[in-house]
């Protein structure tokens, strides 16, 4: 047997192994398609890790204060489930922000009546541009917020935020 067809049964031999193995194997530079400017391009994309609840991004956990508008919940919402679990009850100090975690207890101001009340952030929101709390409809009229107002201008100072998962 002449030394080039030992090497070709070698390589035959090392593919059939290979593929009775599930082997995958990379094809050689002179087997692939030219990659000329009308050849198809492929690309390989990787997917991209999601983070962690504990890093979950836009949450505030500075426990600096926020100010912005504050508006409260519809009676529509009365007994709907929030983001943490419990049903929403309009009696409650329950309140929604986009950006402190769920579980903290913050003191809300309203800036124009200066009156203020704690509540627990236990709901995500308010969906509307610009507003940074929703209060639930006791809360609200506790600093000061009418129904027919609507909204009130509010600093929202965190008293305790929960640690991170």
């Amino acid at each position: 047997m002449s030394p080039l067809s030992s090497s070709r049964c070698l390589a035959a031999l090392t593919a059939i192994a290979c593929v009775l193995s599930g082997c995958a194997i990379a094809p050689s530079p002179r087997d692939l398609p030219s990659q000329g400017s009308d050849a198809p391009q492929s690309t390989v994309t990787t997917p991209t890790p999601r983070p962690s609840s504990a890093a979950k991004p836009g949450l505030d956990r500075s426990g600096k204060k926020q100010v912005g508008k504050a508006s409260f919940y519809a009676d529509k919402f009365t007994g709907r489930k929030m983001a943490d679990g419990t049903r929403m009850d309009p009696r409650d100090d329950n309140a929604a922000s986009k950006t402190l975690p769920l579980g903290t207890t913050a003191r809300v101001t309203n800036l124009e009546t200066g009156r203020s009340a704690v509540v627990t952030i236990q709901d995500r929101g308010p969906y509307v541009k610009g507003r940074i709390v929703d209060l639930s409809p006791a809360t609200a009229r506790e600093i000061g917020i009418s129904r027919e107002d609507g909204l009130a201008q509010v600093e929202v100072t965190p008293l305790s935020i929960p640690q991170a998962d």
